[in-house]
């Protein structure tokens, strides 16, 4: 079966589907964050191995005890998910901390960041120029009656 195969994308979102019920709901290790996500799951094509990417919203220690209580849960994990899924073989499960969705909104952040200090880059921009005189619509309504009367008065 090769890596990207239709049958092993069905394989790991099933996976995924079923160890994330688990971690949530029948893991009861206090290490494990409630805000735990898991964000892939990549199972080898021999169905050997797997690797679970996870993602914690919280600060990095959170994460760090949340990987620790998934290793020591990880027995009990496989053991349900060799029930619950029917493979030929169940996979040895390897836990692996996601940061891409915290990197994610970082980068959000500096962006946002730099968006607002060349808006205020531009505003003293703005500032520094002499601005233009605008005519008020009543005033510029005034110009073209005066005109139009001039040119009345040459016509006749």
């Amino acid at each position: 079966m090769r890596k990207n195969s239709i049958k092993n994308i069905r394989i790991n979102s099933q996976v995924q589907k079923e160890l994330s019920s688990i971690i949530h709901n029948e893991v009861k290790d206090p290490r494990i964050d409630p805000l735990t996500s898991i964000t892939s799951v990549e199972v080898a094509p021999d169905l050997k191995t797997c690797k679970v990417y996870i993602s914690v919203l919280g600060s990095k220690e959170s994460g760090e005890d949340t990987i620790a209580g998934l290793k020591s849960a990880e027995k009990y994990i496989r053991g349900r998910l060799a029930k619950t899924v029917n493979l030929r073989n169940t996979p040895e499960i390897r836990f692996i901390l996601d940061q891409s969705i915290e990197y994610g909104v970082m980068m959000t952040r500096r962006i946002d960041e730099l968006a607002k200090q060349e808006e205020e880059a531009r505003g003293v921009f703005d500032e520094a120029e002499e601005p233009m005189e605008k005519d008020t619509p009543e005033d510029s309504e005034e110009e073209f009656d005066e005109e139009d009367e001039e040119e009345g008065n040459e016509e006749v």
